[in-house]
Protein backbone atom coordinates (compact mmCIF):
# COMPACT_ATOMS: atom_id res chain seq x y z
CA UNK A 1 0.00 0.00 0.00
CA UNK A 2 1.68 3.54 -0.57
CA UNK A 3 0.29 6.29 1.72
CA UNK A 4 0.03 9.81 1.39
CA UNK A 5 2.63 12.55 1.87
CA UNK A 6 0.35 13.80 4.54
CA UNK A 7 0.15 10.36 6.40
CA UNK A 8 3.96 9.85 5.92
CA UNK A 9 4.21 13.33 7.80
CA UNK A 10 2.21 11.68 11.07
CA UNK A 11 4.95 11.13 14.23
CA UNK A 12 4.20 7.79 16.00
CA UNK A 13 1.59 8.34 18.56
CA UNK A 14 3.14 7.16 22.26
CA UNK A 15 0.08 7.07 23.82
CA UNK A 16 -1.83 4.55 21.22
CA UNK A 17 1.41 2.33 21.55
CA UNK A 18 1.28 1.87 25.57
CA UNK A 19 -1.62 -0.39 25.91
CA UNK A 20 0.21 -3.15 24.22
CA UNK A 21 3.12 -2.86 25.85
CA UNK A 22 1.24 -2.84 29.23
CA UNK A 23 -0.65 -5.96 28.55
CA UNK A 24 2.72 -7.63 27.64
CA UNK A 25 4.06 -6.89 30.80
CA UNK A 26 1.11 -7.67 32.70
CA UNK A 27 1.00 -11.16 31.00
CA UNK A 28 4.64 -11.69 32.42
CA UNK A 29 3.05 -10.96 35.53
CA UNK A 30 4.53 -7.53 36.51
CA UNK A 31 2.90 -4.90 38.73
CA UNK A 32 1.85 -2.38 36.17
CA UNK A 33 1.05 0.95 37.66
CA UNK A 34 -0.13 3.37 34.48
CA UNK A 35 0.12 7.32 35.47
CA UNK A 36 0.32 7.43 31.79
CA UNK A 37 -2.76 8.51 29.78
CA UNK A 38 -5.56 11.56 31.41
CA UNK A 39 -8.24 8.79 32.16
CA UNK A 40 -9.15 8.44 35.70
CA UNK A 41 -10.09 5.38 37.26
CA UNK A 42 -13.10 6.88 39.06
CA UNK A 43 -16.87 6.27 38.26
CA UNK A 44 -18.66 9.16 36.46
CA UNK A 45 -21.85 11.16 37.89
CA UNK A 46 -24.72 8.84 39.07
CA UNK A 47 -27.20 10.65 36.89
CA UNK A 48 -25.53 10.44 34.06
CA UNK A 49 -25.33 6.08 34.05
CA UNK A 50 -28.96 6.47 34.87
CA UNK A 51 -29.86 9.21 32.42
CA UNK A 52 -27.57 6.32 30.03
CA UNK A 53 -29.73 3.77 30.84
CA UNK A 54 -32.83 5.14 30.39
CA UNK A 55 -32.16 6.45 27.20
CA UNK A 56 -30.73 3.28 25.69
CA UNK A 57 -34.09 1.50 26.42
CA UNK A 58 -35.59 4.81 23.86
CA UNK A 59 -35.43 2.80 20.35
CA UNK A 60 -35.40 7.07 18.89
CA UNK A 61 -32.04 7.17 20.79
CA UNK A 62 -30.59 4.29 18.56
CA UNK A 63 -31.63 6.26 15.57
CA UNK A 64 -29.08 8.56 13.32
CA UNK A 65 -28.43 11.86 15.55
CA UNK A 66 -26.99 13.48 11.98
CA UNK A 67 -25.50 17.00 13.31
CA UNK A 68 -28.03 18.23 15.19
CA UNK A 69 -27.92 15.61 17.69
CA UNK A 70 -30.19 15.68 20.73
CA UNK A 71 -31.46 19.51 21.16
CA UNK A 72 -31.69 18.86 24.67
CA UNK A 73 -28.13 18.58 24.88
CA UNK A 74 -27.25 21.70 23.12
CA UNK A 75 -29.69 23.68 25.08
CA UNK A 76 -27.92 22.54 28.11
CA UNK A 77 -25.16 23.37 26.52
CA UNK A 78 -25.75 26.71 26.20
CA UNK A 79 -27.71 27.09 30.04
CA UNK A 80 -23.95 25.28 31.61
CA UNK A 81 -21.93 28.05 29.38
CA UNK A 82 -24.34 31.15 30.69
CA UNK A 83 -24.19 29.67 34.21
CA UNK A 84 -20.48 28.77 34.46
CA UNK A 85 -18.86 31.83 32.13
CA UNK A 86 -21.84 34.14 31.53
CA UNK A 87 -21.61 33.70 27.84
CA UNK A 88 -24.79 32.84 26.15
CA UNK A 89 -24.52 30.83 22.42
CA UNK A 90 -26.93 30.25 20.41
CA UNK A 91 -28.07 26.33 21.11
CA UNK A 92 -28.52 25.60 17.35
CA UNK A 93 -25.92 28.09 15.34
CA UNK A 94 -23.43 28.67 17.57
CA UNK A 95 -22.64 25.19 19.67
CA UNK A 96 -21.99 21.91 17.22
CA UNK A 97 -21.97 18.35 20.10
CA UNK A 98 -18.75 16.73 19.04
CA UNK A 99 -17.81 13.18 19.46
CA UNK A 100 -14.58 14.18 21.94
CA UNK A 101 -12.97 17.58 21.66
CA UNK A 102 -10.18 15.39 19.67
CA UNK A 103 -12.03 14.64 16.88
CA UNK A 104 -13.78 18.29 16.45
CA UNK A 105 -10.51 20.03 16.58
CA UNK A 106 -9.08 17.61 14.37
CA UNK A 107 -12.05 18.82 11.77
CA UNK A 108 -11.65 22.25 12.53
CA UNK A 109 -8.80 22.06 10.96
CA UNK A 110 -9.98 20.69 7.57
CA UNK A 111 -12.23 23.09 7.57
CA UNK A 112 -9.91 26.18 7.76
CA UNK A 113 -6.19 24.97 7.25
CA UNK A 114 -4.78 23.89 3.41
CA UNK A 115 -1.41 23.83 1.70
CA UNK A 116 0.51 27.40 2.44
CA UNK A 117 -1.15 27.95 5.56
CA UNK A 118 0.85 27.68 9.23
CA UNK A 119 -0.73 27.05 12.15
CA UNK A 120 1.26 27.65 15.42
CA UNK A 121 1.10 24.93 17.95
CA UNK A 122 2.13 24.95 21.32
CA UNK A 123 5.38 22.59 21.98
CA UNK A 124 4.58 19.88 23.84
CA UNK A 125 1.31 19.96 23.30
CA UNK A 126 -1.80 17.45 22.45
CA UNK A 127 -1.50 16.01 19.45
CA UNK A 128 -4.73 16.15 18.10
CA UNK A 129 -3.37 19.91 16.91
CA UNK A 130 -0.72 18.20 15.15
CA UNK A 131 -2.27 16.00 13.62
CA UNK A 132 -5.34 18.04 12.35
CA UNK A 133 -2.86 20.52 10.81
CA UNK A 134 -0.61 17.83 9.04
CA UNK A 135 -3.20 16.10 7.41
CA UNK A 136 -4.59 19.63 6.48
CA UNK A 137 -1.65 19.87 4.32
CA UNK A 138 -0.78 22.79 6.06
CA UNK A 139 2.26 23.72 7.83
CA UNK A 140 2.99 23.34 11.78
CA UNK A 141 5.12 26.16 13.33
CA UNK A 142 6.30 24.57 16.54
CA UNK A 143 6.36 27.51 19.66
CA UNK A 144 8.46 25.85 22.20
CA UNK A 145 6.68 26.39 26.10
CA UNK A 146 9.19 26.41 28.52
CA UNK A 147 9.53 27.65 31.83
CA UNK A 148 11.41 30.94 30.54
CA UNK A 149 7.39 32.27 29.22
CA UNK A 150 5.48 30.36 32.08
CA UNK A 151 4.49 28.12 29.26
CA UNK A 152 2.78 30.66 27.52
CA UNK A 153 2.97 31.20 23.79
CA UNK A 154 4.33 34.70 22.69
CA UNK A 155 3.03 35.60 19.50
CA UNK A 156 5.47 38.44 19.07
CA UNK A 157 8.45 36.05 19.50
CA UNK A 158 7.22 33.90 16.29
CA UNK A 159 8.64 35.54 13.07
CA UNK A 160 6.50 38.21 11.17
CA UNK A 161 7.24 35.73 8.18
CA UNK A 162 5.55 33.05 9.93
CA UNK A 163 2.91 35.29 11.14
CA UNK A 164 1.58 36.54 8.10
CA UNK A 165 0.93 33.21 6.80
CA UNK A 166 -0.59 32.02 10.19
CA UNK A 167 -4.26 31.11 9.97
CA UNK A 168 -5.00 28.79 13.27
CA UNK A 169 -3.38 29.87 16.84
CA UNK A 170 -3.61 26.86 18.92
CA UNK A 171 -3.93 27.15 22.69
CA UNK A 172 -4.93 24.90 25.65
CA UNK A 173 -5.13 26.34 29.40
CA UNK A 174 -5.45 24.68 31.67
CA UNK A 175 -2.63 23.06 30.08
CA UNK A 176 -1.32 19.42 28.83
CA UNK A 177 0.99 18.48 29.66
CA UNK A 178 2.65 21.40 31.04
CA UNK A 179 -0.35 21.91 33.59
CA UNK A 180 0.04 25.65 33.45
CA UNK A 181 -2.63 28.80 33.53
CA UNK A 182 -2.84 31.59 31.61
CA UNK A 183 -3.24 35.13 33.14
CA UNK A 184 -6.45 37.51 31.86
CA UNK A 185 -3.84 39.50 31.05
CA UNK A 186 -1.94 37.56 28.40
CA UNK A 187 -5.44 36.01 27.13
CA UNK A 188 -6.66 39.71 26.25
CA UNK A 189 -3.61 40.55 24.76
CA UNK A 190 -3.46 37.08 22.47
CA UNK A 191 -7.14 38.00 21.75
CA UNK A 192 -6.03 41.32 20.13
CA UNK A 193 -3.23 40.03 18.56
CA UNK A 194 -4.91 37.60 16.41
CA UNK A 195 -7.06 40.73 15.47
CA UNK A 196 -4.51 42.25 13.97
CA UNK A 197 -2.93 39.47 12.50
CA UNK A 198 -6.38 37.57 11.15
CA UNK A 199 -5.65 34.65 12.93
CA UNK A 200 -8.47 32.42 14.14
CA UNK A 201 -7.66 31.13 18.14
CA UNK A 202 -8.54 27.58 18.48
CA UNK A 203 -8.96 27.66 22.64
CA UNK A 204 -8.79 24.05 23.89
CA UNK A 205 -10.74 24.41 27.17
CA UNK A 206 -11.06 20.97 27.86
CA UNK A 207 -9.86 21.52 31.86
CA UNK A 208 -11.59 24.48 32.87
CA UNK A 209 -13.30 22.66 35.72
CA UNK A 210 -9.99 20.73 36.97
CA UNK A 211 -8.93 23.75 39.28
CA UNK A 212 -7.30 23.81 42.63
CA UNK A 213 -6.47 25.74 45.64
CA UNK A 214 -9.52 28.55 44.63
CA UNK A 215 -8.47 29.11 41.22
CA UNK A 216 -10.89 29.64 38.58
CA UNK A 217 -10.23 28.63 34.92
CA UNK A 218 -11.85 31.27 32.54
CA UNK A 219 -13.35 31.11 28.91
CA UNK A 220 -11.69 32.81 26.16
CA UNK A 221 -14.58 34.22 25.77
CA UNK A 222 -14.50 36.71 28.91
CA UNK A 223 -12.49 38.24 27.03
CA UNK A 224 -14.01 41.39 24.89
CA UNK A 225 -14.07 41.00 21.12
CA UNK A 226 -13.04 36.94 21.50
CA UNK A 227 -16.02 36.06 19.70
CA UNK A 228 -14.79 37.73 16.74
CA UNK A 229 -12.26 35.25 16.19
CA UNK A 230 -12.09 32.33 18.54
CA UNK A 231 -13.94 28.99 18.95
CA UNK A 232 -13.75 27.12 22.29
CA UNK A 233 -13.70 23.53 22.58
CA UNK A 234 -14.71 21.25 25.59
CA UNK A 235 -15.37 17.60 26.78
CA UNK A 236 -17.19 16.01 29.34
CA UNK A 237 -13.93 13.43 29.45
CA UNK A 238 -11.59 14.99 31.94
CA UNK A 239 -14.41 16.56 34.27
CA UNK A 240 -17.40 13.93 34.52
CA UNK A 241 -14.70 11.07 34.32
CA UNK A 242 -16.42 10.07 31.26
CA UNK A 243 -13.64 9.80 28.61
CA UNK A 244 -14.44 6.63 26.72
CA UNK A 245 -18.16 7.88 26.51
CA UNK A 246 -17.03 10.27 24.02
CA UNK A 247 -18.65 13.73 24.18
CA UNK A 248 -17.87 17.31 24.05
CA UNK A 249 -18.67 20.51 22.17
CA UNK A 250 -17.48 23.20 20.31
CA UNK A 251 -18.96 27.16 21.05
CA UNK A 252 -17.90 30.17 19.29
CA UNK A 253 -19.35 32.74 16.53
CA UNK A 254 -22.01 31.14 14.33
CA UNK A 255 -19.42 31.26 10.72
CA UNK A 256 -16.97 28.97 12.64
CA UNK A 257 -19.02 27.06 14.56
CA UNK A 258 -21.11 26.45 10.65
CA UNK A 259 -17.68 25.80 9.22
CA UNK A 260 -16.58 22.77 11.88
CA UNK A 261 -20.31 22.08 11.41
CA UNK A 262 -20.24 21.56 8.35
CA UNK A 263 -17.16 19.42 8.07
CA UNK A 264 -18.97 16.97 10.02
CA UNK A 265 -21.87 16.68 8.66
CA UNK A 266 -19.34 14.76 5.83
CA UNK A 267 -17.15 13.05 8.11
CA UNK A 268 -19.82 11.49 10.75
CA UNK A 269 -22.62 10.98 11.82
CA UNK A 270 -23.30 12.39 14.82
CA UNK A 271 -22.51 10.90 18.25
CA UNK A 272 -24.89 8.41 20.14
CA UNK A 273 -27.91 10.46 21.45
CA UNK A 274 -27.95 8.41 24.35
CA UNK A 275 -24.54 9.67 25.57
CA UNK A 276 -26.03 13.41 24.63
CA UNK A 277 -28.61 12.11 27.03
CA UNK A 278 -26.01 11.45 30.12
CA UNK A 279 -24.24 14.32 29.15
CA UNK A 280 -27.00 16.06 29.66
CA UNK A 281 -27.64 14.89 33.26
CA UNK A 282 -23.77 15.19 33.79
CA UNK A 283 -24.07 18.95 33.16
CA UNK A 284 -27.58 19.49 34.83
CA UNK A 285 -25.46 17.84 38.23
CA UNK A 286 -22.03 19.57 37.96
CA UNK A 287 -22.79 21.92 41.37
CA UNK A 288 -23.64 19.11 43.51
CA UNK A 289 -21.19 16.55 42.11
CA UNK A 290 -17.88 18.27 40.56
CA UNK A 291 -16.55 19.66 43.91
CA UNK A 292 -16.67 16.38 45.65
CA UNK A 293 -14.98 14.61 42.23
CA UNK A 294 -12.13 17.62 42.60
CA UNK A 295 -11.51 16.91 46.01
CA UNK A 296 -10.72 12.99 45.28
CA UNK A 297 -8.14 14.80 42.44
CA UNK A 298 -6.70 17.47 45.02
CA UNK A 299 -6.21 14.35 47.68
CA UNK A 300 -4.38 13.06 44.73
CA UNK A 301 -2.46 15.97 43.70
CA UNK A 302 -0.93 16.89 46.65
CA UNK A 303 -0.01 12.76 47.10
CA UNK A 304 2.13 12.78 44.01
CA UNK A 305 3.66 15.90 44.63
CA UNK A 306 4.72 14.98 47.92
CA UNK A 307 5.57 11.28 46.91
CA UNK A 308 7.82 12.32 43.86
CA UNK A 309 9.60 15.18 45.73
CA UNK A 310 10.48 12.92 48.36
CA UNK A 311 12.01 10.73 45.24
CA UNK A 312 14.74 13.12 43.89
CA UNK A 313 12.38 14.70 41.87
CA UNK A 314 11.37 18.70 41.67
CA UNK A 315 7.78 19.62 41.13
CA UNK A 316 5.63 22.13 41.74
CA UNK A 317 1.95 21.78 42.95
CA UNK A 318 -0.60 22.64 39.58
CA UNK A 319 -3.49 25.44 39.95
CA UNK A 320 -4.96 23.23 37.32
CA UNK A 321 -5.11 19.77 35.08
CA UNK A 322 -4.63 15.95 36.20
CA UNK A 323 -0.81 16.64 35.43
CA UNK A 324 2.48 16.81 37.08
CA UNK A 325 5.20 18.21 34.26
CA UNK A 326 8.27 16.61 35.62
CA UNK A 327 12.06 17.77 35.24
CA UNK A 328 14.43 15.25 34.41
CA UNK A 329 18.00 15.58 35.33
CA UNK A 330 20.63 17.22 32.43
CA UNK A 331 21.89 13.97 30.52
CA UNK A 332 18.72 12.12 30.67
CA UNK A 333 16.54 11.83 27.73
CA UNK A 334 12.69 11.63 28.62
CA UNK A 335 12.37 8.64 26.50
CA UNK A 336 14.80 6.58 27.83
CA UNK A 337 13.56 7.73 31.43
CA UNK A 338 9.86 6.49 30.40
CA UNK A 339 10.96 3.05 28.67
CA UNK A 340 13.04 1.91 31.75
CA UNK A 341 10.65 3.37 33.84
CA UNK A 342 8.04 0.65 32.48
CA UNK A 343 10.74 -2.96 31.62
CA UNK A 344 11.94 -1.85 34.90
CA UNK A 345 9.54 -1.11 37.97
CA UNK A 346 6.51 -1.59 35.40
CA UNK A 347 5.52 2.48 35.89
CA UNK A 348 4.11 3.56 32.70
CA UNK A 349 4.25 7.83 32.51
CA UNK A 350 4.22 9.78 29.30
CA UNK A 351 7.60 11.10 27.81
CA UNK A 352 7.89 14.38 27.37
CA UNK A 353 9.59 14.65 23.71
CA UNK A 354 5.98 12.32 23.07
CA UNK A 355 4.32 15.21 22.81
CA UNK A 356 7.08 17.79 20.90
CA UNK A 357 10.59 18.30 20.57
CA UNK A 358 10.09 21.19 23.55
CA UNK A 359 8.87 18.73 26.04
CA UNK A 360 12.53 17.13 26.10
CA UNK A 361 13.96 17.24 29.45
CA UNK A 362 10.02 16.56 31.42
CA UNK A 363 7.99 13.48 32.03
CA UNK A 364 4.23 13.64 32.37
CA UNK A 365 2.26 11.70 35.45
CA UNK A 366 -1.24 11.77 35.43
CA UNK A 367 -2.66 11.49 38.94
CA UNK A 368 -5.43 9.07 38.68
CA UNK A 369 -4.90 6.53 40.90
CA UNK A 370 -5.56 6.41 44.60
CA UNK A 371 -2.44 8.21 46.76
CA UNK A 372 -1.08 4.76 47.56
CA UNK A 373 -0.53 3.55 44.44
CA UNK A 374 0.88 7.03 43.34
CA UNK A 375 3.43 6.82 45.73
CA UNK A 376 4.61 3.20 45.42
CA UNK A 377 4.62 4.91 41.30
CA UNK A 378 6.67 7.57 42.56
CA UNK A 379 8.94 5.15 44.73
CA UNK A 380 9.83 3.20 41.76
CA UNK A 381 10.47 6.07 39.43
CA UNK A 382 12.90 7.22 41.99
CA UNK A 383 15.02 4.06 41.52
CA UNK A 384 15.23 4.28 38.24
CA UNK A 385 15.98 7.82 38.56
CA UNK A 386 19.09 7.12 40.84
CA UNK A 387 20.69 4.11 38.37
CA UNK A 388 20.29 6.19 35.68
CA UNK A 389 22.50 9.36 37.59
CA UNK A 390 25.98 9.29 36.44
CA UNK A 391 28.44 6.57 38.44
CA UNK A 392 25.71 5.34 39.19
Amino acid sequence: MKTTARFDSLPVYLLATIPQKKRELIARGVDVIDLGAGDADLAAPPKAVEALISAVQDPAMSRYGFGLGLPKYREAVSAWMEKRFGQRFDPLKEIVPLIGSKEGIAHFCLATLQKGDVAILPDPGYLAYLGGTLLSEAEPYMYPITPRTNFLVELDEVPAEVLARTKVLFLNYPNNPTAAIAPMEYLARIVRRCKELGIILLFDNAYSEMTFDGYVAPSIFDVPGARDVAIEFHSLSKTYNMTGWRCGWACGNAELVGALSKTKSFLDTGQFMAVQAAAVAALESHAEWVPGNLAVFKERRDAAVAAFRANGFAVEAPKASMYLWVPLPAGITSLEFHERLMMEEGVIVLAGSSLGAGGEGFFRISFITHPARIAEAAMRAGRVLRRMQPGA
